[in-house]
């Protein structure tokens, strides 16, 4: 664990922070090389890219501190203290949807287009912040039986745990792979962010059974569980829709 990358004079380079600003970078980047082939000003991109940001860090802090009130009624200044982590991306995906809508809105550019064009590389820079999880300590694996050969030990503790932030990278890192090919063969508006919620929401489903940071709070799931079942259904139930509107309109061409 590296919670501290560097040190330059007074100033602390962290390591999830880093890690989350290269996730942006790369992602806002890889965005606007590809805008063109979307139909959306480039000059837009590095702008919606800035939005997302800002507004997906707010929810996603919001959510934490929400989940964790009872710590934060009692140390207030904590709250905008975020070198040590603290972040859930479904507070960051719903808060950052919200303000790219009114932007696109406001912009006159195609939510769903647009949606399409980001859902790759959100999924790759969610996958460099899970590395930085890693290196933070965040985000942790509960304790792995005796014998699992690829667990973690956490300076301080003597118990082996899921690398449950490894197993988050490389599931995202093969959901960029999975909705870059996808993005060459889309038949319809929102198709490949829709996939992504899909592809996420299980994603996620899964490692909450191997992690150990969150409490079990109704029939054995976590608050992260219970909110990809709820993705996924909105998900799967808006692909329909939207892929029968599609098949209609052949038909009627």
């Amino acid at each position: 664990m590296h919670p501290i990358i560097a040190k330059i004079g007074p100033l602390y380079v962290y390591s999830y922070g880093m890690m989350v600003a290269i996730g942006f970078a790369v992602a806002t980047l890889l965005a606007y090389k590809h805008a063109d082939e979307f139909g959306i000003n480039k000059e837009k991109i590095i702008d919606l890219g800035i939005v997302m940001l800002i507004c997906g860090i707010i929810g996603a802090r919001s959510v934490y501190v929400a989940l964790n009130f009872q710590y934060y009624i009692r140390n207030g200044l904590e709250i905008i203290n975020l070198t040590k982590g603290g972040l859930v991306w479904y507070g960051a995906f719903i808060f950052g949807m919200i303000a790219s809508a009114w932007f696109l809105k406001k912009s006159r550019i195609s939510f769903w287009t647009a949606a399409d064009l980001f859902a790759p590389y959100i999924a790759l820079a969610q996958a460099f912040g899970r590395i930085g999880c890693l290196l933070n300590g965040c985000c942790y694996g509960s304790a792995a039986p005796s014998g699992f050969t690829f667990g973690v030990v956490f300076p301080g503790e003597s118990i082996s745990r899921y690398p449950t932030q490894i197993f988050s990278a490389i599931s995202l890192f093969l959901i960029f792979v999975i909705l870059r090919i996808w993005q060459k063969k889309r038949h319809f508006a929102g198709e490949i962010f829709l996939g992504y919620g899909l592809l996420y929401s299980v994603k996620r489903f899964g490692v909450e059974f191997f992690r150990g940071d969150y409490p079990k709070i109704l029939y054995g799931l976590t608050i992260s569980q219970l909110i990809s079942i709820v993705i996924f259904i909105v998900c799967s139930t808006t692909f329909i829709y939207r892929l029968l509107i599609w098949k209609r309109s052949l038909k009627s061409a």
